[in-house]
């Protein structure tokens, strides 16, 4: 149980430190919040390639969820531009 936890936390950091390496401007959350990103994103590129495929995915997957839970939060929470001068601005 102790080895699953420790899998799924990191995983969830190596696939929400690629999101937001990939997604441009800072994204001032921490460890729990970068783990807690690409589990939500993990989850969420699982189910869409499910829906598209029929089965389960990986990484990729994880990371291109990871990247659109990313965007959208920046764009529905922090009222923040996905790109331009804009995007490189520290959230208020």
């Amino acid at each position: 149980m102790i080895a699953l936890l420790i899998f799924l936390a990191v995983w969830g950091l190596a696939a929400g430190a690629l999101a937001r390496w990939a997604v441009p401007g800072p994204d001032p959350m921490g460890v729990l919040g970068t783990i807690a990103l690409g589990l939500g994103g993990s989850f969420l590129g699982g189910l869409v390639m499910w829906a598209l495929l029929g089965r389960g995915a990986g990484f990729i997957a994880a990371v291109l969820g990871s990247v659109l839970l990313l965007v959208l939060y920046r764009k529905f929470v922090q009222h923040r531009p996905i790109t331009g001068p804009g995007s490189r601005t520290p959230p208020r």
